[in-house]
């Protein structure tokens, strides 16, 4: 039985987050990487952002599926599945908190 390695979204500015506690001999994920560079407009890391995320919650929700009809072999594939897509969902309500509180401070500012 193989275990394959959790890959995290990569999120701008934040860097690599799986990147605390390496461990040996594990072949890189096939996720998708985020945009970079300085030419990189905010809108499309936005939207790259919610199509991981959706991506996320469409895969935890078939291993759902799979696990409540019994065609799947592994249930921990379902449980780190829908880790990765609980703690994503977090981060975006998080970061969209935050942008929506800048915003509100913005129009606060007197001119």
């Amino acid at each position: 039985m193989s275990i394959s390695p959790i890959s995290f979204p990569q999120l701008p500015g934040i860097g690599d987050v799986g990147a605390a506690a390496p461990i040996a001999n594990v072949a890189p994920s096939s996720g998708v990487n985020g945009p970079t560079g300085p030419d990189t407009e905010f809108g499309s890391m936005v939207l790259d952002g919610l199509d991981r995320l959706e991506g996320l919650t469409d895969k935890a929700d078939s291993l759902a599926v799979q696990a409540a009809t019994g065609k799947l072999e592994n249930i921990h594939d379902y449980t780190i599945a829908a880790s990765e897509a609980s703690v994503a969902s977090q981060m975006t309500v998080a970061l969209r908190n935050k942008a929506v509180e800048a915003f509100n401070e913005i129009m606060r500012m007197q001119v």
